[in-house]
């Protein structure tokens, strides 16, 4: 059956080496009752260890019916410990919430067995130690006899070919443990069982056989051993593998869950606090992340960056203006008056502080799919010196409502004219500075960031080139400056007004309220630019002025209206577009396809 070969165990901590074995040769056959004696630290322990396969041996050979251990893998040793061995405990090991035949039961839940063989295997085996009739208690509500027995029941139930027990009466009476003697050696008649034991008395008057240790070796065997026996009897080692059914785990899992309620709702409670509380450190970061995001996607789309034809760099500006220019260092003579190169150094800084990017190669590449742009940006916006010219037709004059005429109504731009302002680089940032006066501005192609920033009021937002909305601020108002623009105030009181403010005299703006459905009726007409020249034989004649044949020509122009009111959002950081008209990209690539 078993044959140890030659078997040693050393147990090594750092440099320091115990041998609990020294060269253990013994062999065991099918049925016999073997008593294990020796003192204390003799390796009694560890020798049952590696015959159970709970310890690996450090050299030597252990033979199971005829098949060498030494390759033996982890799996191997599982199977042969689950269908080969039974252990008995001195301390018993029962799971103490748990009834004797539910104990003795989970020794099969790794074998495959059905919940009803399990049953009664475990019932045959509590019954076969004389405990038919303690099924129901818990370790807890029997002897230490009646609990040794449960636990020789629970070793015997998977029928284990060799039974060990280590010490099993090392904590019963006397009485006691003649009882659990008997059921052993009852055992012992179709199956080995190999005991350690302190007692030799008990020994002597139940084992069959009596091995002695002393410092790992075996100083004498009651039962020679013949060539035979040595050898042991082969046989066929191969078992069913180690297994558990996912539902028989599950009950498993169930059944510790609800015996133990008071810890499982503690452990439970203490777990979710943990998970809770990662929970909220993940959400709070995850918050903070995306509010940085948005504070980052809101604020840009308000201050962009701007990429002009003409670029300033002012820095050498700034410099000669402030006579901080280091130039060429040259010894001057004390008592006399030089002449320095400010102006001069001024004027070559302004000239060639203008740089000319190439804005035509530079909107192809960013319209190239393949340069991978949009994941880095909110939106793309173009502007051009083509102005978008709209008109309102529903008073008597028609109103040029972009370019705003408010400021040229007030007289403003014509003192600017007169002080040269209309040509170079002054000019350049009049137009810019002029632009932004505009009361029309151009919405985000972004309709999810429109939607975070924006607050519909009234209406939807536009969907075609020609809708557009109307954008308040956050308390309701439209600027008195966009009033005028749109006509909604009379620009004629401007001019009136300019002059008073450049007396000293205070003035005061008129507070007017409009509905919704007010707003909304406004309608505007888009007049393509190259729609005020007429051809007469082969000149081509300015009828900007000719108001007949500009009111001719904006009544056959495209009607843009109005199909909502916005007001920025409660959590909106910032917007990209300020209080005003906003329209879709799509009416200034309808206007210059026009021009075109």
């Amino acid at each position: 059956m078993l044959v140890l070969k030659n078997i040693t165990k050393v147990y090594s901590e750092g440099e320091n080496r115990v041998e609990a074995l020294k060269g253990i040769d013994l062999s065991f056959g099918d049925s016999e009752f073997a008593a294990i004696l020796g003192p204390s630290g003799c390796g009694k322990t560890t020798l049952l260890n590696i015959i159970g396969g709970l310890d690996q041996y450090t050299t030597g050979d252990l033979i199971i019916r005829g098949k060498s251990t030494k390759e033996f893998r982890e799996h191997d040793w599982d199977t042969y410990r689950n269908h080969s061995v039974g252990f008995v405990f001195q301390s018993y090991n029962l799971i103490p919430h748990q009834t004797a035949l539910a104990n003795v039961e989970l020794a099969l839940t790794l074998s495959g067995v059905s919940r009803e063989e399990r049953r009664r295997r475990a019932v045959e085996a509590l019954e076969k130690v004389g405990l038919g009739d303690q099924l129901k208690k818990k370790p807890n509500q029997m002897s230490g006899g009646q609990m040794q027995r449960v636990a020789i029941a629970r070793a015997l139930v998977n029928d284990p070919e060799v039974l060990l027990a280590d010490e099993p009466t090392g904590a019963l009476d006397s009485e006691t443990s003649v009882q659990v003697m008997e059921i052993l050696r009852e055992i012992s008649r179709d199956r080995l069982v190999i005991m350690v034991t302190h007692n030799p008395e008990l020994a002597d008057a139940y084992a069959t056989r009596i091995i002695r240790l002393l410092d790992g070796r075996v100083t004498s065997d009651s039962a020679a051993s013949s060539e035979t026996q040595e050898e042991g009897k082969a046989g066929n080692l191969e078992t069913p593998k180690t297994s558990m059914s996912f539902l028989t785990a599950l009950n498993l899992s169930l059944n510790n869950l609800l015996t133990k309620k008071g810890r499982t709702i503690l452990t439970a409670f203490a777990g979710s606090i943990g998970i809770i509380g990662i929970a909220l450190i993940l959400s709070l970061s995850n918050g903070v992340n995306l509010y940085i995001e948005r504070v980052e996607r809101d604020t840009l789309s308000s201050y962009p960056l701007e990429i002009r034809e003409s670029t300033v760099d002012m820095t050498d500006t700034l410099t000669g203006l402030m006579d901080l220019s280091e130039g060429e260092k040259k010894t001057r003579e004390e008592g006399k008056v030089y002449t320095g190169s400010r102006m001069t150094n001024l004027l070559s800084a302004w000239m060639n502080g203008i740089t000319e990017n190439d804005m035509t190669s530079f909107k192809a590449w960013l319209d190239k799919p393949e340069t991978g742009i949009e994941q880095y940006v909110s939106g793309i916006q173009y502007e051009y010196d083509t102005p978008l010219t709209l008109y309102r037709i529903d008073q008597e004059k028609p109103l040029q409502v972009n370019p705003s005429t408010a400021m040229e109504a007030t007289g403003v731009m014509d003192m600017v004219n007169m002080a040269g302002m209309s040509s170079g680089i002054q000019s350049t940032m009049l137009n810019t500075t002029m632009r932004r006066l505009n009361v029309f501005t151009p919405l985000l192609d972004n309709e999810q960031l429109l939607q975070s920033q924006y607050t519909v009021l009234a209406g939807r937002m536009p969907q075609s080139m020609d809708e557009t909305v109307i954008i308040l601020n956050s308390r309701n108002e439209l600027s008195d400056y966009a009033l005028y623009t749109l006509g909604l105030k009379d620009q004629a009181e401007l001019p009136g007004m300019y002059q008073r403010l450049m007396r000293g005299e205070p003035i005061r703006s008129e507070e007017l309220e409009f509905t919704y459905e007010e707003l909304m009726g406004l309608r505007f007409r888009l007049l393509v630019n190259t729609d005020v020249f007429e051809k007469k034989g082969s000149l081509w004649t300015d009828r900007s002025g000719d108001a007949e044949y500009l009111k001719a020509k904006l009544e056959e122009a495209p009607e843009i209206r109005v199909v909502g009111i916005l007001r920025p959002s409660a959590g909106a950081i910032a917007t990209s577009a300020a209080g005003g008209i906003g329209y879709r990209r799509e009416l200034m690539d309808f206007m210059l396809e026009k021009v075109n």
